[in-house]
């Protein structure tokens, strides 16, 4: 199988970059890999043959082979865990290269689970099925909400056994990302205190991500500002699906702005701002309602990274740093607040939109209400069949409601269009996702397919959707995520 024949056109930017940021790396060969799913439009835009990488692709997805041009690494990063600082790196991925598109774009193609690296710390460098299958669904489910995020192009299974708590399927995710930055990359970097080193990680993120701002006089301050910028915007789209990332240390926080690394995520049924899913989250800081204050938290220590580079006066610089944080919670606040205003078929502001907003929510918190479906309700007028309608408080809040539509200019059916392209019909239900897992460890990935396929487009509406759109039955177990590693 050569490049041409299967579409690959790598570049190797990253590895002209200091020796300290990576380590040269070949993914670990596997004795029988099969191919388990190929996200055949998502190679597509990449350049790639589907026909190709399905008669022949799963030695490459698999690290068995490499292609031609390719030059395998592990990145190496720093990060705050549950806000303890660690030295890190891939421990069990490797970013085969940089696949440049028909139309000039770049992405890292990165192997999830190819075995160890100079970063394992031990651990075996491998992947269960079970999580990678779960980042393949939430990924692409994401995608389909809109939600800047990294892409899964394949899953594999690679014919060996992963001992875990039990003894599981081993399994390599291909995973596409604009590149795999990360915030715990600077801190990396500047940890070791080598300032030209720093200069050159920073020049090449601008170069890679921002390049509009390379010839700015102090273009270090204005990295810091965009990479505030996109965070809060994508944090904001986070809660307002009601995603839950669920380990958002700094190592997981991509300058790029997309949504990376999903381990023990899961999305919200009923809306509480203290849910949490990951089972080693005891503490919830990491919980829905904490994400906004976690980004703020975590750009911080993007800041100080890039404190070297802001001013020469350590003085300086710091005050420099702090005023663009300080910035973050209003960024942050106004996309949630438009989000949020869109959600509800607002069209314009008004100075009471926030107070309005947060009335619903407490509504729904205190009726335990499902917070997908409450904005379903509301955008196809079917409120009478909610539990929260007998509420006099509520119908109080909808007549307010229905009243502040009314003060704009926009028809009924304009405000409908909005709501419905702004309130997904269906999310991936965590009994929805747990059934396709169980069922693919079974070796029917059928299952999975239907959940992908209706999750493919979330604003669609569709009478296929509105089964999955179901809450799933009480159960006085709370639902728990693991990390998978």
């Amino acid at each position: 199988m050569t490049n041409r024949e299967v579409g690959w056109n790598f570049d190797n930017t990253y590895v002209q970059l200091p020796t300290e940021l990576f380590a040269k790396t070949n993914p670990t060969p596997v004795p029988d890999p099969e191919l388990v799913i190929l996200n055949k439009q998502l190679a597509e835009s990449l350049g790639l043959d589907v026909q190709s990488l399905l008669e022949e692709g799963v030695e490459f997805f698999a690290g068995n082979q490499t292609p031609n041009g390719s030059s395998p690494i592990a990145q190496a990063y720093a990060g705050h865990q549950f806000g303890h600082f660690t030295m890190l790196g891939d421990g069990r991925a490797v970013l085969i290269g940089e696949q440049i598109t028909p139309d000039g774009a770049r992405y890292d193609i990165q192997l999830k689970g190819a075995g160890r690296t100079p970063y394992s710390r031990g651990g075996d460098g491998r992947a269960a099925i079970g999580p990678m299958l779960r980042e393949y669904i939430i990924s692409e489910a994401m995608h389909g909400l809109r939600i800047p995020t990294t892409r899964s192009l394949a899953v594999v299974t690679t014919g060996e056994p992963i001992y875990r708590e039990t003894v599981l399927p081993g399994a390599i995710l291909t995973r596409v990302a604009s590149s795999h930055i990360r915030v715990g990359t600077f801190q990396f970097i500047a940890g070791l205190g080598k300032m030209d080193e720093l200069r050159k990680l920073a020049d090449y993120t601008i170069e890679r991500h921002y390049p509009d701002i390379m010839d700015e006089e102090h273009r270090y301050l204005a990295l810091l500002r965009e990479v505030i910028q996109r965070q809060a915007g994508l944090i904001a789209k986070w809660q307002l699906v009601g995603f839950v990332h669920g380990v958002m240390n700094t190592d997981n926080m991509a300058i790029s702005g997309e949504t990376i690394d999903y381990g023990p995520c899961a999305f919200i049924d009923t809306y509480d701002p203290k849910t949490v899913f990951s089972s080693i989250d005891t503490g919830g800081r990491y919980a829905y309602g904490n994400q906004p204050y976690i980004g703020g938290w975590n750009l911080a220590r993007f800041a100080e990274s890039l404190l070297p580079l802001l001013h020469e006066n350590e003085e300086e610089a710091l005050q420099l740093a702090q005023k663009e944080i300080t910035k973050y919670n209003g960024i942050y606040r106004e996309n949630w607040l438009n989000g949020m205003r869109a959600k509800l078929g607002l069209f314009n502001q008004e100075e009471a939109d926030n107070e309005l907003i947060e009335e619903f929510l407490e509504l729904m918190e205190q009726s335990q209400a499902d917070y997908t479906n409450m904005f379903i309700a509301l955008t196809f007028d079917q409120i009478d069949d909610l539990a929260i309608c007998s509420a006099d408080r509520f119908n109080n809040w909808h007549q307010k409601w229905k009243e502040r539509q009314k003060r704009q200019k926009e028809t009924a059916k304009d405000i409908k269009i909005l709501m419905m392209n702004s309130n997904p019909a269906v999310i991936p239900r965590n009994h929805r996702v747990e059934e396709a897992l169980g069922r693919a460890l079974e070796g029917d990935y059928s299952v999975m397919g239907k959940l992908l396929e209706v999750l493919k487009d979330p604003f669609a509406h569709s009478e296929e959707q509105a089964e999955y759109a179901k809450i799933p039955e009480p159960s006085n177990t709370p639902y728990r995520t693991f990390c998978g590693t």
